[in-house]
């Protein structure tokens, strides 16, 4: 990959004013008194792009996401999928660090990251183009009986989940990533979602989603919680701090749901709305008991509430996977006379979805009580390459260590 020109396009004066813009923005930017500080807690809050495994997957939801499905273009063959992964990352570099890409002309739009994280995930058809073996799991999402998936939000070629805490910054950084890629890919979807504001709960504070549910409450926790569900440790180097994406698009149906008194939700749902408790526990991340049952001998917990039915089976305790959720609505289009378009862009992390997601979403399509209100519209999977090296101009870019392979 010698010899490769970034901006052909370019001008001169472009690059000298970008010049400028770089020796005027400083990383290491000086610490505020403490009221500044106070007022604008999110100036200074940037998340580490480089590292073993891209950003943006055990980072802590931000509450806004910009998802983006692309497609290469025609024509686009492995180099330029090559020059492709080592322009955007060189711009996710540095719009997640505060800094402006080569070539911009707006500098002061990108000064407050706010948290910003751009991870980046490959379809099946990558692989196919570079002619390499893909991932054994790597493929179309197991179909299931109630699906009912739309064209509109089916598989792309490659996904940026782009994610912030501001959602000026986001746009931004959406905008600027379709535009430096403009030459090599198009937007096939923009699936976009929030969660609560920044500030507004706790540090770790499990998100809610429109149901009033807490959403992840059993994901994992530290590092070796992470080494066994999530990072992607066996096969070749190129997979190795990798992840499997699965992203699940559902239209949630809030007219009925809402119809539901408080304990037939909670029956639903399996645990508490107020807390995340299961209903035989009082805090969040209590034990359920699913042998307790009440004063008519009935189960506490319903043997088919979305609890249950998403906990892992004792002899399957693989089945675990990482929620990354986000909440979207869109305009009414009154569809099935509904009120609202809302729902739940479901988007999870795992080693092999074969083995985890796949296996946990039969079991709730087969019978999980929440199904009544639920319909899944959009379904697409994704192989998330190994983080990056930066620093002393031996920064590496995404799935590098895979075009290798591929012999570029």
């Amino acid at each position: 990959m010698t010899g490769f020109s970034r901006r052909g396009f370019l001008t001169g004066a472009a690059v000298s004013t970008s010049a400028i813009a770089l020796v005027g923005c400083n990383t290491d930017r000086s610490t505020p008194n403490a009221e500044a500080e106070e007022n604008t807690p999110l100036a200074d809050a940037t998340v580490a792009f480089d590292g073993p495994h891209q950003a943006g997957i055990d980072t802590p939801e931000q509450a806004h996401l910009n998802l983006v499905g692309f497609d290469l273009k025609g024509g686009i063959g492995k180099q330029g999928f090559a020059r492709l992964m080592k322009l955007w990352t060189e711009d996710a570099r540095a719009l997640c660090t505060g800094q402006p890409p080569l070539g911009t002309l707006e500098p002061e739009m990108v000064r407050q990251p706010a948290n910003l994280t751009i991870t980046c995930g490959l379809g099946e058809r990558i692989f196919s183009l570079l002619d390499v073996d893909k991932p054994e799991w790597l493929g179309d999402v197991r179909a299931y009986s109630r699906d009912q998936l739309e064209d509109k939000w089916g598989q792309t070629d490659i996904v940026l989940q782009i994610c912030s805490d501001d959602p000026l910054m986001n746009t931004y950084a959406l905008r600027h990533m379709v535009r430096s890629g403009e030459h090599y890919a198009e937007v096939n979807w923009l699936q976009q979602g929030f969660i609560n504001a920044y500030g507004s709960h706790e540090k770790g504070e499990t998100a809610r989603n429109m149901f009033g549910q807490k959403d992840g409450t059993v994901n994992p926790h530290g590092d070796e919680e992470f080494a066994d569900q999530v990072w992607i440790e066996d096969g070749p180097k190129w997979q190795q701090g990798g992840a499997a994406m699965v992203v699940r698009r559902i239209r949630m149906n809030l007219d009925t749901w809402e119809k539901l008194d408080r304990p037939s939700r909670e029956n639903a749902v399996g645990r508490k709305l107020e807390n995340g408790a299961p209903l035989t526990g009082d805090k969040e991340f209590d034990e359920a008991d699913f042998k307790a049952t009440d004063e008519y001998g009935l189960p506490v917990i319903d043997k088919n509430s979305h609890m249950a039915r998403a906990t892992a089976p004792k002899d399957h305790p693989e089945q675990k996977i990482l929620r990354r959720p986000y909440n979207y609505e869109l305009p009414p289009d009154g569809k099935d006379g509904q009120l609202s378009n809302i729902g739940q862009i479901f988007i999870c992390y795992q080693q092999d979805p074969t083995k985890q997601f796949e296996p946990i979403q039969a079991r709730l399509d087969e019978a999980d009580l929440l199904n009544e209100w639920l319909t899944h519209i959009g379904s697409a999977m994704y192989f998330c390459p190994p983080g990056t090296k930066g620093g002393d101009g031996k920064e590496t870019w995404w799935a590098e260590s895979l075009c290798t392979h591929a012999g570029l």
